[in-house]
């Protein structure tokens, strides 16, 4: 008698992901983000703070994408960065 291992779909990775942005949700996002980052940056320079490659609006914007698109990692984060850019942010590359 064989016996086969049953696979449980429910608990299976879903292969679809949404990797296209959607315009509106991009554009509300964009809209109500950009004023605070803009404060936050205006008070990062009061404290003398400097500015770096990943700044306060490029991570804001890789944590949203990560959550939104269901990036599967960081590193396809960055390859995903350096090939289309992601929200607001223009493609760049970065090193991890």
């Amino acid at each position: 008698m064989s016996s086969k291992k049953r696979i449980n779909r429910d608990r299976a990775k879903k292969k679809n992901r949404p990797q296209v942005e959607n315009e509106a949700v991009a554009n509300y996002l964009e809209d109500l983000l950009i004023p605070a980052m803009a404060a936050q940056k205006t008070f990062y320079r009061q404290l003398n703070l400097r500015d770096r490659i990943l700044t306060l609006p490029l991570m804001m914007a890789s944590v949203l994408s990560l959550l939104w698109r269901d990036v599967a990692g960081v590193t396809e984060l960055t390859r995903l960065l350096k090939r289309e850019g992601f929200l607001w942010c223009q493609p760049q590359e970065i090193s991890l």
